[in-house]
């Protein structure tokens, strides 16, 4: 047996199969405690470090010396034996002595893997080959399968390797089941030669049962799938040709992949039963029913092509009105107000015969309070029915102002802080949870580090810094030292925290980074960066020298807000306990304290001042001066994007550390555009906690990034935007602007998070619409901002019911871009302005909104049935008084 584990370590999987064969069964299992314990000591190893060729023999040993069927099956598929898995030839010769029960259930086993766990088809099909057993349709072998004869290229053409497949029907059948065609996707191909081509031809030619797979076909295209599944299975289906009485029976198939499918298929659906309603061979109710899923439909291709194959059918068959004019009232709903028009069209073709159908009548009345308001008085002439309340009634809707939540006491017990500290490593968390965390390491800190240790211990156990001495040694130092590039985000900050408390990181290299901080770089985010680095690098060096009992610095509440009442009581602990104050978290503190509430800030003033301390008459002199004037600020452009600079703020540069007066000095337009190697490092919500009521200030310095997110697409620039419109000061244009380029933002997520901040500033009563609204025109125009990105944005708010706010916002954008179409007859913004135009009236109508336009008379005299045409007519009716008499 010394032989077979010679053999096994030296990597020879062929020696290793012939010497065990020689062995009796119990000598093999004798063997597997062994092959088991050379498994872990390679497992052990790190992957720099690991040697990879003993693995296949190991893989046979294994697989011979298991007794039972699932055990081998097991040890075969095991996750480390898949990167160097032993010959298919040699794994088969080593299980060729087990009975064909045995081998049967050992190729269920691995077929019952998940494709991810890549076991070799060719192993699975010879152990179904030798064992005779049915084949198991799993998704694991039909994916081993379709890739071993996509692979399988040679001369021979696919449809004659698939003919000569002997398990072609179940595996075709288990094709159509797969969950998931991500993995062979790619291998369908199109046109002659593809699969879809060869299946076809063997269904037409007998090969497969062509009933059998035609079913398969709709089923899986009704089922659904991955977001391209149906570039398979669709023109699958068209080349098997369904014939008129196979359509005819499968009604209810089209239907509801009409109602319910992508839309390629939806379209082909469509067009299915659009065949048989023509001819005669679907019922006014079948149509009808088809409709109302279809009407709803966002793509307007789909619901016009069936208003019109309504129309065609209502023209032949009178008596299909009371069925089918009820559905086509499902299209007043449309979000498309010249959808809606359409349908009202047909509504008024055919009113006339409703008139013995009360039932069908009230249920098209009914859908009228859908349409636009222009399109109901129409509507109600057509049905003899009275108008429409005049929109004059109407209340605006805005989300409640948002509460910040106070901050919960620091962690009590050094179990419950290494929980919440846990946490945050693993998946991240707020700026009041990463402030919570760092309150209470400084707190147990300061009371027990030993207890603190011990608490922390199984969140430690397996960080990286946490290595043999051998690794560790240098790579800690390194990586947190004052050579470090990049400046501490949270989680970095946590680490060093806790490799400080460890001991990893020598208090000389913590004195040095403090002291030096992380290489300067000039750049208008830097500022808010180095203050959580300096901060959070403090805090390290104070863990090891002098440990403080609590943090100055802990928001009182969600947005970073520090009561000052508060600030003044931990300035007093500080005092009675004799701890001396860290500068950086002083310095946070003081931006940190609330001053807007004169009250509060006059009364903990006086407090301060009582304390007899340097810190309590600094805080006094901080409260007692009243918030800061914003900076002096200019727009500059850079081209298609709008910034502004911003000057000094002196109050920040006096008696703060240097790290925090960065963030007062002036922000110029050559500063916004230099390359930083901080972007995509940015944690924007600590941003604002560090001048939560600063607000300005933080906008000037985000608005690069969010112009970013609608200039050159990038994703997630916006997430800050809420936060900023919850902060306090000023909103001036800084921030607007912000909002201005979130709207406009390329990824929805984005557009979304500017909705938010939009309709949270509105709710606040800080919202200037004619300032952003002026801001959208001109970026629009200049190309930063796409009018179609800005329609979506504004109809997202507007459907919360901000209809007046949008409104508001919009007067002020509209004109700019309705001038430049009247003085050169066309624009750069032209296309998608009839959206926002289509946006724009149907926050009019709703609001009752009345007045003049600038330029909407020009753009609402063009010719045509333009969408731009179309929709300046309907706001120019919507402005010019009340729709309804």
């Amino acid at each position: 047996m010394s032989a077979v584990l010679e053999a096994v370590r030296a990597g020879r999987a062929g020696e290793t199969e012939l010497l065990l064969r020689k062995l009796t069964e119990a000598e093999r299992r004798a063997l597997l405690p062994e092959l088991q314990k050379m498994r872990k000591e390679i497992r052990a190893t790190s992957w720099e470090e690991r040697d990879g060729r003993m693995y296949p023999a190991l893989q046979v040993a294994g697989a011979m010396c298991h007794s039972g069927a699932a055990a081998a099956a097991t040890w075969i598929a095991g996750a480390d034996m898949r990167w160097r898995q032993a010959p298919v030839e040699t794994l088969l010769k080593a299980l060729a002595d087990r009975d064909t029960g045995w081998q049967a259930d050992v190729a269920r086993r691995l077929a019952a893997r998940p494709v991810s766990a890549d076991v070799p088809f060719e192993l699975m099909a010879g152990l179904v080959r030798r064992s005779g057993c049915a084949v198991p349709v799993t998704d694991a072998y039909v994916v081993g399968w379709v890739r071993h004869v996509g692979h399988t290229w040679g001369r021979v053409p696919l449809v004659e390797r698939l003919r000569a497949e002997p398990d072609l029907a179940a595996l075709v059948r288990g094709l159509f089941e797969l969950s998931d065609l991500a993995e062979v996707r790619w291998l369908f191909g199109d046109g002659p030669g593809s699969w879809q081509s060869a299946l076809a031809e063997l269904a037409h030619a007998g090969t497969l049962d062509r009933g059998a797979v035609l079913d398969a076909c709709v089923a899986r295209l009704l089922r659904g799938g991955g977001p391209t599944d149906h570039r398979i299975f669709l023109p699958l289906l068209v080349q098997l040709a369904p014939t008129r009485d196979e359509e005819r029976e499968r009604v209810a198939d089209w239907t509801a992949l009409a109602r319910d499918a992508v839309s390629p298929v939806a379209g082909h659906a469509q067009s299915v039963l659009a065949a048989l309603a023509l001819d005669g061979d679907l019922t006014p109710r079948q149509l009808a029913e088809a409709s109302e899923g279809l009407l709803f439909r966002a793509e307007k291709k789909l619901v016009r092509a069936q208003l019109v194959l309504l129309g065609k059918v209502l023209a032949r068959d009178a008596s299909a009105a009371r069925l089918l004019l009820p559905a086509v009232a499902q299209a007043f709903g449309h979000e498309d107000t010249q959808v809606q028009e359409r349908a009202l069209k047909l509504v008024e073709r055919h009113a006339g015969r409703l008139d013995d159908d009360v039932t069908a009548r009230s249920e098209v009345a009914d859908a009228v309070r859908q349409l636009s308001w222009a399109l109901r008085v129409r509507a109600a002439g057509a049905l003899g029915v009275a108008p429409v309340p005049d929109p004059e009634a109407y209340e605006e809707v805005l989300p409640p102002v948002p509460e910040p939540q106070r901050l919960a006491p620091a962690p009590a017990s050094a179990e419950e802080l290494a929980e919440e500290v846990g946490a945050l490593l693993a998946s991240g968390g707020d700026v009041p949870a990463f402030e919570r965390a760092l309150d209470g390491l400084a707190r147990h800190a300061h009371r027990d580090q030993d207890a603190l240790r011990e608490a922390l211990e199984p969140t430690v156990a397996g960080r990286w810094w946490r290595q043999p001495e051998a690794h560790r040694g240098w790579h800690a130092e390194e990586y947190f030292g004052p050579t470090r590039r990049e400046l501490l985000g949270p989680k970095d900050g946590l680490e060093l925290l806790l490799a400080t408390l460890y001991g990893v990181v020598s208090t000389a290299t913590l004195l040095a980074a403090l002291q030096r901080g992380p290489a300067d770089h000039q750049c208008p985010r830097h500022g808010f960066s180095r203050v959580l680095d300096v901060r959070l690098r403090e805090l390290a060096y104070r863990i090891r020298t002098d440990p403080q009992p609590l943090l100055l610095a802990t928001p009182t509440w969600s947005t970073g807000l520090l009561e000052p009442g508060e600030l003044v009581d931990r300035l007093d602990a500080f005092r009675r306990l004799g701890a001396r104050v860290g500068d950086a978290d002083f310095a946070q503190a003081l931006l940190r304290v609330r001053r807007e509430d004169r009250t509060a800030a006059l009364a903990a003033a006086g407090r301060a001042r009582g304390l007899g301390t340097p810190e309590g008459e600094r805080l006094a002199g901080w409260l007692s001066a009243g918030g800061p004037a914003l900076p002096a600020s200019d727009r500059r452009m850079s081209g298609p994007r709008i910034l502004v600079e911003s000057g000094e703020v002196v109050e920040l540069q006096q008696h703060f550390p240097e790290a925090f007066r960065r963030l007062g000095r002036p922000v110029a337009l050559s500063e916004q555009l230099r390359y930083c190697y901080h972007w995509g490092q940015e944690d924007h919500a600590t941003w604002l906690a560090t001048l939560p009521e600063q607000r300005e200030l933080v906008a000037v310095r985000l608005m690069h990034d969010l112009a970013e997110a609608a200039v050159d697409d990038q994703r997630g620039m916006a997430a800050a935007l809420p936060l900023l419109a919850e902060a306090g000061g000023t909103a001036g244009e800084s921030t607007h602007l912000c909002v201005a380029y979130g709207l406009g933002a390329r990824h929805p997520e984005d557009r979304l998070a500017a909705v938010d901040a939009l309709l949270v500033l509105a709710a606040r009563g800080q919202l200037d619409a004619e300032r952003l609204g002026a801001d959208l025109g001109q970026l629009v125009r200049r190309g930063a901002v796409k009018p179609l990105r800005l329609a979506e944005s504004a109809r997202t708010a507007a459907a919360t019911g901000a209809n007046g706010t949008i409104w508001e916002m919009l007067r002020h954008a509209l004109p700019v871009l309705l001038a430049d179409l009247a003085t050169a007859g066309t624009s750069g913004s032209a296309r998608g302005l009839g959206e926002l135009l289509s946006t724009a009236a149907e926050c009019a109508e709703r609001s009752g909104a009345r007045g003049d336009l600038p330029h909407l008379s020009g753009a609402a005299a063009r010719r045509g049935s333009s969408r731009l045409a179309v929709q300046a007519r309907r706001l120019r009716d919507a402005l010019a008084g009340p729709v309804a008499a």
